[in-house]
Parts: C-alpha cells; structure tokens; sequence
C-alpha cells in the first residue's frame, strides 16, 4: 500500500507538544508556533471589567473538581447529618433520620465492595475508617433508640 492510500483510510496523529518527555524543549517545533495568542488589555479609556458578585457560580476552572475522596467525605458528611452528629446547614438543628443514614452508610459500603482492590491505599484507608466510624456511630444510636 502506499502512503497516500494510508491516509485516505484513517486519520494522521501529529505531536504539537513543545517538550520531549524529558522536559527538555524539542527541536523540530518553533518556540513561538503553538503559542495562543495573549488576552488584550481593555483599552486606556475603559475601566477594567469588574469582579464576579458572590451571587454569581464561579467559572467552571475555578470549581475544585471531584475525587473519588472528596465524594467519600461528602457521603459521609451526609450520614454524619443524618445521625445528628452535625447540624442541618439550612435549618441550623440537629436531625436524626435513622433509615437515611442507614441507606447511606450502605452505599457507602457497596461503593467499598465494588472498588475493592483498585484504590490507592490513601482512598482505600480512608474509605475504611469512615465505614468503621459511621457503621460503629449508627449501631450506638440504634441501640439508644431501642432502649427507650
């Protein structure tokens, strides 16, 4: 086959990047050809554009983006919530909802089933002793509402 018959048929790859994987910079590209091109400043005349409101959603580069860690801890600080370990944000009151924290300490533990053996040993132990602590919290409530 020839070359110009190979490229009819698929799709050609071409390496823009402007270092080698030894970070050092690559011969064939120029320095300035990938570069995009810088903002321009507003006018002299014109004031600069003001700052986003606090009511306003920050920009999407702005917004921390979601680990599988952060998604445990917030999980987590859901079932806290629930078992009234932490206040409702809204209403500022302590609520128990034992069946919700029950359901959540659940998928939590599902998640663990499901992961088992591709997390990093940080997620892994992290996710573990959030399940010990919510699973040992829950059965104490439990049993003082049995109680009564």
């Amino acid at each position: 086959m020839s070359d110009e018959n190979d490229e009819s048929r698929g799709f050609r790859v071409t390496d823009r990047r402007r270092f080698a994987d030894t970070g050092d910079p690559r011969a064939d590209v120029p320095p300035d050809a990938e570069r995009p091109p810088a903002s321009e400043p507003p006018p002299a005349g014109e004031p600069p554009p003001p700052p986003p409101s606090a009511h306003e959603a920050p920009p999407r580069e702005a917004v921390e983006a979601v680990t599988f860690s952060t998604f445990v801890l917030g999980l987590s600080t859901q079932a806290l919530s629930l078992l009234g370990e932490i206040p409702d944000p809204q209403t500022g009151q302590h609520m128990r909802d034992l069946v919700g924290a029950k359901q959540l300490i659940d998928i939590l533990g599902l998640l663990r089933e499901k992961t088992r053996n591709n997390l990093a040993q940080g997620e892994e132990s992290l996710l573990d002793s959030i399940l010990y602590d919510l699973r040992m919290r829950y059965v104490e409530l439990a049993r003082s509402v049995k109680e009564r």
